[in-house]
């Protein structure tokens, strides 16, 4: 099974967990109590545990000194699902930049590419009782994110099957860029991997290539990843006619 995997830039770095471990946690103030880093992603491991979800790959990374913390925890795999996986994105700060977080999300094993889809499905803010909060929130959260995960299986497979030729392509390029789902600047990069595809697999005129070369022209930044592989969700569900899955 392939590792996952963390694209990273903007002074982002993969690391053991190990690492993560040895951040310091800030000193909290009677506003602002900040939690660890591995608090988080063990109390993760314990609901997928109790939703007797296997857990069989993790990545970690680490930015900004080690305040900010971005994770990948990928669960086993459903029966024939050899390129993809579905995988949990979990993000946690130290320097109140945004709350504790997880997310459901997919891994394209091919390319190493990244999307989450739906709304954050966890997200406390490092306020007062986070702690006693925290096992109710995730528990809760995993339960609802399975139910994402099925939709996220059943909309891949719409992308596959749904032909696109280049004119209607070129347009959902340009209407990405209206709704968010990457600035101007990204398009050459998404016109380059929709005409010659950097992997094989997806020279097929389908919307499945075409989103596959959106997230290749997106990886990198996990702060804004989420929210724009969901506006690009939104925009190519609306388009093979599935909208209102999320």
């Amino acid at each position: 099974m392939k590792a996952c995997n963390l694209v990273l830039h903007c002074g982002g770095a993969s690391v053991e967990r190990s690492a993560v471990k040895s951040v310091p946690t800030p000193i909290a103030t009677p506003t602002w109590s900040p939690i660890p880093h591995l608090r988080l992603v063990e109390q993760v491991e314990r609901s997928l545990r109790a939703s007797h979800l296997e857990i069989v790959n993790q990545a970690h990374a680490l930015s900004h000194g080690g305040d900010r913390y971005f994770g990948l925890i990928q669960v086993e795999a459903r029966r024939g699902n050899n390129d993809y996986a579905l995988v949990l994105g979990l993000r946690n700060s130290h320097d109140k930049r945004f709350p504790a977080g997880l997310v459901a999300g997919a891994q394209v094993f091919v390319c190493d590419n990244l999307s989450f889809h739906g709304e954050v499905q966890l997200s406390r803010k490092h306020t007062r009782f986070i702690g006693r909060d925290l096992p109710m929130l995730t528990q809760r959260a995993i339960g609802q994110l399975q139910d994402k995960w099925q939709h996220q299986e059943q909309r891949i497979q719409s992308y596959r099957s749904h032909a696109i030729d280049d004119r209607d392509a070129h347009d959902l390029m340009v209407r990405a860029v209206d709704v968010g789902v990457c600035p101007v600047t990204v398009l050459p990069k998404v016109v380059q991997e929709w005409r010659e595809p950097t992997h094989d697999v997806f020279r097929q005129r389908t919307v499945w290539s075409l989103f596959n070369g959106f997230t290749e022209a997106l990886k990198g930044n996990l702060a804004l990843l989420p929210p724009r592989t969901q506006a690009l969700h939104a925009l190519m569900d609306g388009f093979v006619g599935i909208a209102g899955r999320n």
